[in-house]
């Protein structure tokens, strides 16, 4: 089985229980023989978004993914350093992380962000 990272605005609607979350993303996050990640970039865009008073998240978080069966993705040096491998499709510093580690640790990425979907990177389809 594949591994997949979610894209920020994936978990974000995972944790509300949104019905912007597509089914096919929500049956491979609920599916118990995925391995399913989360990079630390989007946790990070989370609390600064959260510090802005942009979003609410959970103050568990770390519990709520535990919980959820979701592990947390470190950047990792060689995750920084193939973010200049990426043409600039995408100017958001923490999707260009994801796309990197995406790819770097040959993850699937799951977004349904179109400038995301610009990269060589292995996507569901969603």
């Amino acid at each position: 089985m594949p591994g997949y990272l979610l894209d920020t605005h994936i978990l974000l609607w995972w944790l509300e229980g949104s019905e912007k979350l597509p089914a096919k993303a929500r049956d491979v996050i609920q599916d118990g023989q995925n391995a399913i990640y989360v990079s630390a970039g989007a946790i990070w865009e989370m609390v600064i978004k959260q510090a802005l008073g942009r979003l609410e998240m959970p103050d568990d978080l770390e519990a709520v993914l535990a919980g959820d069966h979701i592990e947390v993705l470190p950047i990792t040096a060689a995750h920084t350093l193939a973010v200049a491998t990426l043409p600039p499709h995408h100017h958001d510093p923490f999707d260009r992380i994801q796309i990197a580690q995406a790819r770097h640790e040959r993850l699937v990425l799951i977004s349904v962000d179109a400038d995301i979907q610009k990269y060589d990177a292995e996507l569901l389809a969603l």
